[in-house]
């Protein structure tokens, strides 16, 4: 992909500065931002502002709620991806359960109604959705054709996001949903797990036979350019590796490819009090996980990480894991 104007919305996160990364080089950058980018989020931190990825990147304030002249950035453009939406990585109270929720509804509806009312919509929006979708899962794996949908809160999040998203009017933008399971690359989810190897925590978190789905960042982002050139696509992928792990392997992959000695294990018990110190949920860790991209690769989408060994040991290149352990 090149020479394409992109927007993303709510790219200021991990995952948005992976797709500046990725697409930022060859490729016109629009970041539509509640914040400025000074403020502290999970962003990658290894990733420079100033290094040449960035170069083509420009920064747009939205408030995510009303179409106030930013949607002019839209028109002409190629491409939008809607990132945007309160992080669930907190306490579920009922006023962050009410900001998850409408974090998530009213970005879909300001950016239905910004497509609307531009001359020349972008052909494709791709809308970011979770793999948490699907039931705690540990009897079989779960797809977009078979997967089981249970009434907890994470899952109520991601069907009122999903059906927000499909129920806007956009005859003229080709619509595709990607069920995100969790997104490894320099920073973001592994900061926390090497805090834990560092302290010698990093064995099994629970039983350790919860599954763990997963899908590197460049396999992500790979993802939306077989889905742009592809204009025959549309609807709801899981954005997944075909290769999910338990937790127990996962944290041995872990340990193994960043030299750590010890690995102690962490009960139940242990994680929910751990889990309210930091002002986040047990299901964040304990919730099994198990998603296959049956879609994608039916579609004929290549993986370039299918394995997470080699996942985890080309972001180790990038990022030795001894820079982890400094914070």
């Amino acid at each position: 992909m090149k020479n394409k104007k992109i927007i993303i919305a709510g790219g200021t996160g991990f995952i948005g500065e992976e797709m500046i990364r990725y697409f930022g080089k060859d490729n016109d950058i629009v970041v539509l931002t509640r914040q400025t980018r000074e403020e502290k989020n999970n962003r990658n931190r290894y990733h420079s502002l100033g290094d040449p990825d960035m170069l083509r990147t420009r920064y747009v304030k939205w408030d995510g709620q009303q179409v106030t002249g930013w949607e002019n950035e839209l028109n002409g453009s190629d491409l939008i991806i809607n990132l945007a939406g309160k992080s669930v990585n907190c306490r579920y109270t009922p006023g962050n359960k009410q900001k998850i929720f409408d974090s998530r509804t009213d970005a879909v509806k300001t950016i239905g109604a910004a497509i609307r009312a531009i001359q020349q919509p972008p052909p494709l929006w791709v809308n970011a959705s979770s793999a948490t979708i699907y039931r705690h899962a540990m009897d079989r794996p779960q797809d977009e054709e078979t997967g089981e949908f249970h009434n907890d809160f994470s899952v109520q999040v991601c069907k009122r996001w999903e059906q927000t998203y499909y129920e806007q009017s956009t005859p003229g933008t080709r619509k595709v949903a990607l069920r995100m399971a969790i997104t490894l690359g320099p920073g973001g989810i592994l900061l926390p797990f090497f805090n834990l190897l560092k302290f010698g925590l990093g064995g099994r978190q629970g039983s350790g036979k919860q599954m763990f789905s997963w899908i590197h960042a460049v396999d992500l982002c790979r993802m939306i350019v077989f889905l742009e050139e592809n204009t025959n696509l549309e609807g709801t992928f899981n954005a997944s590796s075909p290769n999910p792990v338990s937790n127990a392997e996962f944290m041995q992959t872990l340990r193994k490819l960043s030299s750590s000695r010890i690995g102690l294990p962490a009960s139940a018990w242990m994680l929910k009090i751990g889990a309210a110190l930091i002002g986040t949920e047990l299901e964040l860790i304990l919730k099994s996980r198990w998603v296959l991209p049956t879609r994608m690769i039916r579609e004929g989408f290549q993986f370039r990480y299918p394995v997470l060994k080699d996942a985890l040991q080309e972001i180790f290149l990038a990022v030795p894991t001894s820079q982890y352990r400094f914070f």
